[in-house]
């Protein structure tokens, strides 16, 4: 199984267009030792030439660009995405889907049922693309037992799991969640029985969560914050990571904690904001990180099981 990271920042990417902080500062001035980062994305495959997309970021295009075998020109239009999976109807996963709207084929996009009424009402974006190339949807089942399949991507299977968060600013249902507002999925190459579990957005360690951890032979999860302060800390909003959706790495029950557990497997952090220490190369949580074996991922990054 190939896995090919897209886009490993947060929603803004790295450095955020409108951010003065320390990291994005010293990017643009060239002061600290870091990657410029797009929202955060990955695909996969088995046989390197038929691909899943995982969330559709508003840097898409620029993803594709810097990806050739997504475009693999066997025809006057082409591509080389077979279906498009989404983990949630945020903003930086799904805008993309809008830059991928030139042509007569009909997108295939597998979601939950939860996404896909926010995306034909708070946010219609389906109903948008039904102008243009149109949509196929495919709802995703989220009891973690029932698997699903993508048609032409031979030897793929996936199992989605609802995971607790809340549903986008948009949603008719913002503050009444519901499974299915975001999903976790365990992606298998059926021939190998090699298995990634992926999850950009993951607030809280649910009971169910360990046996998908256990199976999977890479664990790609939320890398979004440090410190659950990390935000208050800077003035930039009152809430803290938890409180969004998002395990910070440090402190107790944090996500170097969580990864500690499961040393077997190929640990990755993903989706990492603007604001995170560990963006730059040289800092001391960086070190942390490597020295309790956890990489961090970046765009460009591959990942072969």
């Amino acid at each position: 199984m190939h896995i090919h990271v897209l886009g490993s920042g947060a929603g803004g990417g790295f450095p955020q267009w409108n951010c003065n902080c320390p990291n994005c500062d010293g990017l643009r001035k060239g002061t600290i030792k870091a990657k410029k980062r797009t929202q955060s994305s990955i695909c996969v495959s088995s046989d390197g030439i038929n691909w899943v997309l995982f969330n559709a970021s508003p840097d898409v295009l620029q993803q594709i660009q810097e990806f050739p075998p997504l475009q693999p020109a066997r025809a006057i239009r082409d591509s080389a995405i077979a279906g498009i999976v989404l983990i949630d109807a945020q903003i930086d996963h799904t805008t993309g889907l809008l830059m991928l709207r030139e042509g007569q084929a009909r997108r295939e996009i597998w979601c939950t049922e939860m996404v896909r009424q926010d995306l034909t009402s708070g946010n219609p974006l389906f109903n948008i693309l039904d102008h243009y190339c149109g949509v196929n949807c495919h709802e995703v089942p989220t009891d973690g037992k029932t698997s699903f399949e993508i048609p032409g991507v031979d030897d793929l299977r996936f199992i989605a799991v609802a995971l607790k968060s809340a549903a986008p600013p948009y949603s008719p249902h913002r503050h009444d969640p519901h499974p299915g507002d975001t999903i976790g999925v365990l992606i298998e190459e059926i021939s190998s029985g090699k298995k990634c579990w992926y999850s950009p957005g993951l607030g809280e360690i649910e009971p169910h969560l360990p046996t998908y951890f256990r199976q999977a032979d890479c664990i790609m999860v939320d890398g979004t914050f440090w410190t659950d302060t990390e935000m208050p800390d800077m003035g930039l909003m009152p809430k803290r990571a938890r409180e969004i959706g998002h395990i910070p790495q440090s402190g107790a029950g944090g996500m170097m904690e969580v990864l500690d557990g499961y040393p077997n497997a190929r640990r990755v952090l993903i989706h990492i904001n603007n604001t995170n220490p560990i963006l730059r190369m040289d800092s001391a949580e960086r070190a942390e990180l490597k020295r309790r074996g956890i990489e961090v991922a970046f765009d460009g990054m591959d990942i072969i099981l």
